[in-house]
């Protein structure tokens, strides 16, 4: 079937051909991740209920997904849609390391880092490929934070596939601007989350720049639904460093920093490590310490060193 070449693009030739060489990939995995990637925007909507459609799609999809799905793939009691979604918290300086990374990696069944049934490796060819594109929940709101040219798509085949079929939202940036964009949204006093999906190869695909105010699986995650992993850390105060300014109860995006009887506490069940209240912090009192109940981090190049 040559003459459907001239219709289909480039970039989704390369996603299909990843999906047939992907092991326990089925068909229905295929389409959702098109649907995924070609209307993200809408998807999103969706799937946030910010479409009216969501009571009429929600359900359809879900029967469907129930119906089709191989066997094996979530069949633990207590699995959940969170775990073919998810994000796992980066402190900055671990989601440095992933846009920096110079040469194709295979990481596969990182239970320990990525505690979800599915979705849960890293396999990045052409990881300097990156995208720069539109949030999506930024886009689904009204008054978003800004700017919107946040989300990082790192690699191949989701970097093209994202650039060809959204080019007035995305744009290709090399390795260094993709570092500034980080930096940039950590000074904000956003959140870096790296996302896994089980439509995208059941793999990490990109790196968002997530607000408490706009991000769909922050408000999921703050309703219940455990679509992120903690990074691995804890924030902890200096108490004699600490001044009771209430700097970091103002910016902690999960809302786990409270001035309670004239001191700091952390509410260790919401703290998620991300390191925002340590940057913001104007006496440096805070730091991130590792917390051992709380999986291990995702750092990609101590990982790397493992294989």
């Amino acid at each position: 079937m040559k003459w459907l070449d001239k219709f289909i693009k480039p970039s989704t030739r390369a996603f299909y051909r990843e999906a047939r060489r992907t092991n326990h990939y089925s068909f229905w995995d295929g389409i959702h991740g098109y649907i995924y990637g070609r209307w993200i925007y809408f998807y999103i909507r969706v799937g946030s209920g910010k479409h009216w459609l969501t009571r009429v799609i929600r359900p359809l999809w879900d029967m469907v997904y129930r119906i089709t799905r191989p066997k094996g793939k979530i069949s633990a009691p207590g699995k959940s849609f969170a775990d073919g979604y998810h994000g796992k918290v980066v402190p900055l300086q671990q989601a440095r390391e992933l846009v920096h990374l110079n040469k194709p990696i295979v990481l596969q069944d990182l239970e320990k880092v990525i505690p979800y049934g599915r979705a849960r490796d890293i396999v990045l060819k052409n990881p300097d490929h990156i995208v720069a594109l539109e949030c999506a929940c930024r886009a689904a709101v009204e008054n978003p934070c800004l700017p919107m040219d946040v989300c990082l798509v790192i690699g191949e085949p989701f970097a093209s596939f994202i650039l060809e079929h959204h080019p007035r939202r995305s744009r290709r940036i090399t390795q260094q601007e993709a570092d500034e964009i980080l930096r940039s949204e950590h000074e904000r006093g956003h959140v870096q989350h790296a996302f896994f999906k089980d439509a995208m190869f059941d793999r990490f695909y990109a790196i968002c720049n997530c607000c408490s105010c706009c991000c769909a699986a922050m408000r999921a995650y703050k309703n219940g639904t455990p679509m992120l992993a903690s990074s691995g850390f804890l924030a902890q105060a200096d108490d004699g460093c600490c001044t009771l300014c209430g700097v970091c109860t103002t910016h902690c995006p999960f809302d786990a920093m409270h001035l309670l009887d004239d001191a700091l506490q952390v509410d260790e069940t919401k703290c998620m490590g991300c390191g925002v209240c340590v940057s913001m912090c104007p006496q440096q009192a805070l730091q991130l310490v590792r917390d051992a109940r709380r999986g291990e981090p995702l750092e990609i190049v101590e990982l790397m060193q493992h294989v």
